[in-house]
């Protein structure tokens, strides 16, 4: 099998487990943006465009909470910014790619597939380009079309989707299943544990402006871990 199908469909496997969380998902966006006033239309475009589960439940409840639009751009900005630290590590892999090929690959850059192309890179760092930039398409392939038919069907038929599936269920599960593996080192626990307690600590801030307070402090507190640790291993 040539090394670029064999990474391809090493990347489908790696995504496929994610597709347990990412109907789910999908689907509840649908529902809560169609109980929200947006019409099939809107729903698609938003789910499209913006192609990031997060940031699109924070907007649409800030919407509904009528919030300043420069408070919905910026926490939708701020959540996302994730998504820069994830192309920074990502570089050094597929930076080499030519440039509309980079910005595909920055459009479907998305939590999944970011976790899954990730530990591929970091277990397989020899492998050539294609193979890589075969690998990652193959972790998009399960995700992507997938949400935006959830984020369909939830906008189409959501209204028969009786209560008591509890469809939200999915949204902590998806960052559980994603995060989790990634808690590696002190910094990273370090910055976990302080982003949990800032933030619940802040939960009475309005329009959910004290996940800046708690992404800062966490971004702080993983910064100072690791330069502590560094200097400790270099005093040894």
């Amino acid at each position: 099998m040539p090394a670029r199908r064999s990474a391809f469909l090493r990347g489908v496997r790696s995504s496929a487990p994610f597709v347990i969380v990412i109907v789910p998902f999908g689907l509840l966006f649908g529902v809560a943006a169609t109980k929200a006033g947006l019409n099939l239309l809107e729903v698609m475009s938003f789910s499209v465009v913006v192609i990031a589960g997060a940031a699109q439940f924070a907007a649409l409840q800030l919407l509904q909470e009528n919030a300043p639009v420069l408070i919905v751009l910026a926490t939708s900005l701020a959540i996302n910014l994730r998504m820069a630290m994830y192309s920074a590590a990502l570089t050094p892999h597929l930076g080499a790619a030519p440039g509309w090929l980079r910005a595909v690959m920055a459009y479907c850059l998305i939590d999944q597939t970011f976790a899954a192309a990730s530990v591929e890179f970091e277990q397989r760092p020899d492998q050539s380009l294609p193979e890589k930039v075969a690998f990652f398409f193959g972790t998009v392939t399960p995700i992507c079309p997938l949400w935006y038919a959830a984020t369909w069907a939830g906008a189409r038929f959501g209204a028969v989707i009786p209560p008591e599936y509890g469809l939200d269920f999915a949204v902590p599960i998806a960052f559980l299943a994603m995060t989790a593996p990634m808690l590696r080192t002190a910094a990273h626990l370090a910055a976990a544990g302080v982003s949990v307690a800032l933030a619940l600590a802040f939960a009475w801030m309005p329009y959910s402006s004290g996940l800046f307070v708690a992404a800062a402090g966490a971004m702080l507190t993983g910064a100072q871990v690791e330069l502590w640790t560094e200097r400790r291993r270099a005093a040894r």
